[in-house]
């Protein structure tokens, strides 16, 4: 939840005079601001999507946007079952997989986030943890929705605290969850499917982070409010 008009026409101006770095990437803001992003990116090369979504497609549900709704401001993407919107806004599991259906259904691609918590990770069971909320999606939606998905890991306890999982642990848990994907979905999917890290990706340690075999890219948080920081990153994927 940040951004303004002025500060976000600065920031969209200078990713858009920088173009894509040979690496493609998508700006996901908050829906007051769709437009804005539309009109800034449409025809840059640069995709726009939104930070949530509801698992509805119309009625009494105040203060929602649906899935049509963000296709009406030409979105291609939306964030699903970020790791603030499930500790925040108690979205479970099911009604994550709920919202990837809806997203799927509209044309959107979801950015399916998961990931586990400080004590789930002290507790050792990270990867019971990831596979629950991968399961849920699974359980509702079908391996082609699963397949369909961006996926995105973001261990919580690594979000905005300024500690970065280190790239041995990142990459052994993307190797997990492309293993679940193959086991699912096949070798195919599992080739094809693009997982994300999340978690304090900056400057000076996204090329290691980038360079590890099973990380197709970054979900970027903060390092994303500023156009060099943000662009160095799109820079350090592109040579990855």
């Amino acid at each position: 939840m940040h951004g303004g008009l002025g500060a976000n026409e600065a920031l969209l101006a200078a990713l858009r005079d920088a173009g894509g770095q040979g690496c493609p990437f998508i700006v996901c803001v908050p829906f007051p601001y769709l437009q804005q992003a539309r009109v800034a990116l449409e025809g840059s090369g640069i995709e726009w999507g939104a930070q949530n979504l509801s698992e509805h497609p119309a009625g009494a549900y105040t203060g929602e946007v649906s899935a049509a709704m963000l296709a009406d401001f030409a979105c291609r993407y939306v964030i699903v079952g970020h790791s603030e919107r499930r500790a925040l806004y108690g979205e479970s599991d099911a009604q994550v997989a709920a919202k990837v259906t809806a997203a799927i259904a509209a044309g959107l691609v979801p950015i399916l986030c998961v990931g586990e918590s400080l004590a789930e990770r002290e507790g050792g069971v990270t990867e019971s943890v990831v596979e629950r909320q991968l399961k849920a999606v699974l359980d509702i939606s079908g391996a082609a929705a699963l397949g369909a998905c961006v996926l995105a890991y973001e261990p919580v306890w690594a979000i905005g605290t300024g500690v970065t999982a280190s790239p041995a642990q990142a990459q052994a848990v993307h190797a997990f969850i492309r293993g679940r994907i193959q086991s699912w979905c096949g070798d195919a999917v599992a080739g094809q499917v693009s997982i994300l890290y999340g978690g304090s990706v900056k400057p000076q340690n996204a090329a290691e982070l980038f360079g590890q075999a099973d990380i197709d890219g970054g979900l970027i948080g903060g390092a994303s409010l500023v156009a060099g920081d943000f662009l160095s990153i799109v820079a350090a994927a592109a040579a990855s």
